[in-house]
């Protein structure tokens, strides 16, 4: 198959991309800025002309739609970013797919699920009016709406996925990055961080989440949407000392708070359809994934020694980091 995978050099795209290409797909990458790879074309897909013209050269049997501002709290500093990215950026891909006819994968989240704090299967979003708590989440269910109205409308084929936690090597630090990356950069860095303790989650390691992506390919069913998540539920407490434990530091730098507002106290989640249609399996656990993630900081960091990495420079990440 012939694949675009927009935002294509981020965390969860610098993976996924070698995996497709690992099954022999010919895939393209697009993202914000310049790259070396040759099947690299810069377009921001809130400006319609600069993602026309990748179209205008290519013919695509799949578009993996990643391209999205992420994080709930990015969402609220910088919301003009992330509606423009999340919710024009997403309509003018759809606007292409109804001229071009390529198969669709829009890549959603688990914030779609709000304050829903009961299992979360595919079909709450369907059967309750779920109540989202940040502008992320909001824009998130803006795209799955907008796919689902132009099936309706343009007879587009599109698959949603609903990512759950996915963590790894391949994500840079920010503030505004996920919980795992934060813990392990300020644990690696002997910098403070606070630790909510009234919140469960899954977590994915990001080559198990890459792998089943990939599989949407071959089992590809238009209309359905899939969460993909971990297996096991852990609190956030676990994930700090499991961090803390393999570099061999106290928690003396860590706040410990009950609950975070404006956020989902436990993510239950049912991955029950992606493991019957995808073949979802995640194999890496997090007590591997952790020191995976963190020997590649402290590769990328340029820390105890290891030389730093340039992502922007670098090749895309293969699988597993």
């Amino acid at each position: 198959m012939k694949i675009l995978v927009t935002g294509g050099v981020g965390a969860v795209g610098g993976v996924l991309v070698p995996e497709l290409r690992s099954r022999g797909h010919e895939v393209w990458v697009c993202d914000l800025y310049h790259h070396h790879d040759p099947h690299y074309v810069r377009a921001d897909v809130a400006m319609y002309r600069q993602l026309e013209h990748i179209f205008e050269q290519h013919e695509f049997d799949f578009v993996y739609h990643l391209a999205a501002e992420f994080g709930r709290w990015n969402g609220e500093d910088y919301y003009e970013q992330l509606w423009r990215t999340n919710a024009i950026g997403t309509k003018n891909v759809i606007r292409l797919q109804e001229r071009h006819r390529f198969r669709l994968v829009f890549f959603s989240s688990s914030e779609v699920y709000g304050d829903y704090d009961g299992v979360m299967r595919e079909s709450v979003m369907d059967e309750l009016e779920i109540r989202q708590l940040n502008d992320y989440a909001m824009t998130k269910w803006v795209g799955e709406l907008q796919c689902l109205n132009s099936a309706a409308m343009h007879g587009t084929e599109t698959v949603r996925v609903r990512l759950f936690n996915t963590y790894g090597p391949g994500e840079t630090y920010s503030p505004y990055r996920s919980a795992i990356c934060i813990f392990c950069y300020r644990a690696l860095y002997e910098l403070p961080y606070t630790v909510y303790l009234g919140h469960r989650r899954t977590s994915t390691y990001v080559a198990d989440t890459a792998r089943t992506l990939a599989n949407v390919v071959d089992s590809f069913k238009a209309g359905e949407v899939y969460n993909i998540g971990g297996l096991d539920l852990h609190d956030m407490k676990a994930v700090s000392d499991l961090i803390l434990d393999y570099l061999g530091k106290s928690d003396e730098r860590v706040t410990y708070r009950e609950g975070e507002p404006f956020t989902t106290r436990d993510k239950r989640v049912d991955c029950a359809k992606a493991i019957g249609d995808l073949g979802h399996a995640p194999r890496v656990t997090l007590a591997e994934g952790i020191p995976l993630t963190l020997e590649w900081m402290k590769r990328y960091y340029g820390l105890e020694g290891g030389r730093a990495v340039d992502l922007a420079s670098a090749p895309l990440l293969q699988p597993g980091g």
